[in-house]
């Protein structure tokens, strides 16, 4: 039996067991057509689920699996799943002074993948700073995992433009 899809079905597993899904997320939003790149399918599509494309995407998730199943040829379940909303209250970071910046599509388009470039911005700016990524996607798989890593998350944005707040609370925070 080919993959079940779901919400936590990532995209490279999706597009591998059926390539026709590829045309069928193209056509829901825009932002999906970097996945012709192949930089991107080799790094963030291995990670990122459909929930986390439905979010950067600005699609129903329920449609979205609803159109990814019926593409492959299967039925939808009851329940879609899904863990919810990623974003935390993040009023502090965004009056937190930039400790500093990074561009996730120059990281992409050198061939990288900004989740270790991130990781050591956030571990090397003091407490109490913002890391701030700029986008032209929301960066779901990296909000959640920063997330899981015990960092704040602020993202702010919407169609091509979002800027992404990391940090730690400083002594005071």
């Amino acid at each position: 039996m080919k993959l079940r899809i779901g919400a936590d079905t990532t995209i490279g597993a999706l597009l591998e067991a059926y390539p026709q899904a590829e045309a069928v997320l193209i056509n829901m939003a825009p932002a999906f057509a970097k996945l012709r790149n192949p930089i991107i399918r080799r790094t963030v599509a291995k990670i990122a689920t459909i929930e986390q494309a439905a979010k950067i995407g600005q699609v129903n998730l329920r449609e979205m699996i609803e159109r990814l199943c019926e593409c492959a040829g299967q039925s939808v379940g009851g329940e879609v799943g899904g863990s919810g909303d990623t974003a935390v209250e993040g009023s502090w970071l965004l009056g937190a002074a930039v400790g500093r910046e990074l561009n996730a599509d120059e990281i992409l388009a050198a061939g990288g993948h900004p989740i270790g470039k991130l990781r050591e911005a956030v571990e090397s700016v003091e407490s109490g700073k913002a890391v701030v990524l700029h986008s032209s996607f929301r960066p779901e798989p990296l909000i959640v995992t920063m997330q899981r890593a015990g960092v704040e998350v602020y993202c702010t944005g919407e169609g091509s433009d979002f800027v992404t707040y990391f940090g730690r609370r400083g002594p005071q925070g």
